[in-house]
């Protein structure tokens, strides 16, 4: 007798197979994915057409490296971006041991005075060092009187300024990543060196130190990427000798002649820019991008091989340091026991003084009842957030940056926790891939971008409008959001969401019922990083706004161009208040991913 064996499986018919794959969370990729296809890549390889639309593809690349004025605004902005990343690193990382060994409230307000100028505009960061440095500023008046100077002294438009600007600017950044690398270190490895007879300074060099290599690394290519496309610090704090090459770009905007060889000068920027970023991928893994943390099972090969491939290289830099570092800890082991303690004591006080100081003096000028910038204050007045609030230039540039900034951070938040939610609960390949398409626009110099989305508004005629400006602005805020809603998701259990599917429920029903009260606050501080991204943002809006449409950076900018009032500081005061409530906002959620990174 012949058996026939049944499958007591239902057959899987087409239809079945479609309601599947439409239930598949890899297809919430599909809108950020499709929004940045059409406002982020296209520009930019339009951008790369027209680059090469002369009469040889080549014609305008020559011209960009013969003309001495762009080869040497060339070198000297990796040369500048190179010695910020050095000063970054040799401050920053005494900075971030300070906050390791910290504790408690301590600890707390360390991180807190190191974080909240992180989120703070560029623009109004470089108008406090403007401030400081000023003929009638603080430092010159104190220098004054204790005689350092006979009279006020021209600390401002040197390359002094332009260093210590965008270090104060970046050193945020640098911080961070080395903390984020030294927060993982096995305490029992520094304390069986010292069981061993080992030093305070030996088992830095020996021990602490190579491990948190790959956060220096991090840090260190993330200021020097940022550095390349920086020209507002340099514009503001700098002479005609510390010109970058971004300032070009700006500059060639205004002349109708120059298209063709503007778009080589901004290919060429992105071509170094990105050139670096990958190299520093092929040993680091892209994960650097965006903290690593998020899609941390994606990225373990990645960073499992870049490992590999950096301890098979580290040979010769190791010999290199042995040959150096133990004469040197000789020396150093003759020094007092706390002196590293002191010295980063020391130096960690000096960066939070000097990140905090600035902001600090601009929220007094505020107040001041003179009618010119000067510090001390001769008098405290509210005159100054009488005109602001009176102004109708000043209010009309607010309500335009409160609106369009609603706008963007609408549409990041919405494209950007779909993406989120596609590639952490999916089963797609390649996250790491599309986690760095999605990241990819915080590594592009915004002036390329802007150049780049300039040409597409055009033919749009999109130029000056909220809902362009707003699109605009969601590129830089999709990131932020896909980062930190993908931490939030993380930390959400995914057996809670299958037992609520197990007994019936609909996609969307256990989204809003499990998975969205999870996520609440990453959700909250996300939508308000968005908001403040595109509040801030002032080098899109100078290529996309028009004469009608001014946001207040715009303004903001004018004015610092043109004269400095305490006008302006009231402007930053008023940022300052908002970022500290925001950083409140995402404290829990902000702890949160710190737990799952």
């Amino acid at each position: 007798m012949t058996t026939v064996a049944f499958d007591a499986r239902p057959a899987r018919t087409p239809a079945v197979r479609l309601s599947q794959r439409i239930k598949d969370p890899a297809l919430l990729l599909l809108p950020a994915a499709g929004f940045l296809a059409f406002i982020y890549l296209l520009p930019l390889i339009d951008l790369s057409r027209i680059s090469v639309s002369g009469p040889t593809w080549s014609v305008y690349f020559e011209r960009v490296f013969s003309v001495p004025l762009y080869w040497e605004s060339l070198l000297r902005t990796m040369q500048i971006s190179f010695t910020v990343a050095c000063l970054c690193l040799l401050l920053g990382y005494p900075t971030a041991l300070l906050i390791h060994r910290s504790r408690g409230v301590v600890q707390m307000l360390i991180a807190t005075a190191i974080v909240l100028p992180y989120f703070i505009a560029i623009l109004i960061r470089t108008y406090a060092w403007m401030v400081l440095l000023g003929r009638n500023g603080p430092v010159n008046k104190l220098m004054t009187a204790l005689g350092v100077f006979a009279e006020p002294a021209q600390l401002l438009f040197n390359r002094g300024s332009v260093l210590l600007g965008m270090t104060a600017v970046l050193l945020p950044l640098m911080v961070l990543s080395i903390y984020a690398s030294v927060a993982r270190l096995d305490h029992s490895l520094a304390r069986a060196a010292q069981a061993a007879g080992a030093g305070p300074i030996a088992v830095f060099w020996r021990v602490l130190f190579p491990l948190t290599l790959p956060g220096v690394g991090a840090g260190f290519l993330l200021v020097f990427v940022t550095a390349l496309g920086f020209f507002i610090t340099p514009t503001l704090l700098g002479g005609p000798a510390d010109q970058m090459f971004a300032m070009h770009i700006t500059q060639q905007a205004d002349f109708a002649t120059s298209e063709g060889f503007l778009q080589s000068l901004a290919v060429v920027l992105l071509v170094i820019t990105l050139a670096v970023v990958g190299i520093a991928g092929r040993f680091l893994g892209f994960a650097f991008i965006w903290g690593g943390g998020t899609l941390s099972d994606a990225a373990k090969p990645a960073a499992s091989a870049a490992q590999r491939g950096f301890e098979s290289r580290r040979s010769p830099a190791s010999a290199a340091a042995d040959a150096i570092g133990w004469p040197l800890l000789r020396l150093a082991g003759r020094l007092p026991q706390g002196f590293g303690t002191w010295t980063v004591g020391v130096m960690g006080g000096v960066v939070v003084a000097g990140l905090i100081l600035p902001i600090v003096v601009v929220m007094i000028i505020s107040f001041s009842s003179a009618t010119y910038l000067t510090f001390p204050p001769p008098a405290i007045s509210l005159r100054w957030y009488e005109k602001f609030f009176s102004a109708s230039n000043w209010m009309a540039a607010f309500w335009n940056s409160l609106a369009i900034a609603s706008m963007s951070a609408c549409i990041a938040v919405t494209l950007g926790a779909s993406a989120a939610m596609g590639i952490v609960r999916s089963r797609i390949r390649g996250k790491a891939a599309i986690m760095l398409l999605l990241v990819s626009p915080v590594i592009v110099p915004p002036v390329v971008l802007g150049l780049s989305l300039y040409t597409l508004f055009l033919r749009f005629d999109l130029v000056g409008s909220m809902w362009g400006l707003a699109a605009a602005h969601a590129i830089g805020g999709l990131p932020i959001v896909v980062v930190i809603v993908a931490a939030s998701l993380q930390a959400v259990d995914p057996r809670l969401e299958q037992a609520a599917a197990v007994h019936g429920a609909s996609p969307v029903t256990v989204f809003a019922t499990v998975t969205l009260p999870a996520i609440a606050p990453g959700l909250a501080a996300a939508s308000f990083f968005a908001f403040l991204h595109s509040f801030d943002e002032l080098v899109l809006s100078l290529f996309l706004s028009s004469a009608h449409l001014k946001t207040l950076p715009l303004m903001l900018w004018a004015d610092i161009n043109y004269q400095l009032n305490p006008v302006l500081a009231v402007v930053s005061t008023l940022e300052v208040l908002l970022v500290v409530g925001g950083i409140a906002l995402a404290r829990p959620v902000l702890a949160r991913s710190r737990g799952v990174a």
